[in-house]
């Protein structure tokens, strides 16, 4: 009963993220929308993590199989995409080195603000 309770909470934000997708013109995917909600209700306090601990823990588990129906999808997409094979490749090559860097000085910029208040 405890995992349909935490499941039913992540569903509930997941559901308001898709109508805040409806309601504001933005092109943010609805899941953005549900992440910073629960994120911030983690953060305040609305919700405890002890509210959806084991169901996260079990949807993160679970998540390599949910990439199988849009592999599938990818597949299926074959000569479509072969067209566009060269400008792909390099879009996710950019895109992995851009990540891999702003992540890389996400996380210094955190050790260093960790370090200067140790520092003091």
């Amino acid at each position: 009963m405890k995992y349909i309770k935490q499941f039913e909470i992540i569903l509930a934000i997941s559901l308001i993220g898709e109508l805040l997708n409806r309601l504001i013109p933005l092109p943010i995917p609805a899941s953005i929308y549900g992440m910073l909600i629960l994120f911030t209700a983690l953060c305040c306090g609305l919700i405890k993590l002890s509210a959806v601990k084991e169901t996260g823990h079990f949807l993160i588990q679970i998540m390599p199989m949910m990439f199988i129906p849009a592999t599938v999808g990818l597949l299926e997409s074959w000569e479509i995409m072969q067209g566009f094979l060269t400008a792909i490749i390099v879009i996710a090559l950019i895109s992995t080195v851009l990540v891999i860097l702003a992540s890389g000085h996400a996380t210094q910029f955190i050790i260093n603000l960790k370090k200067k208040e140790k520092q003091q």
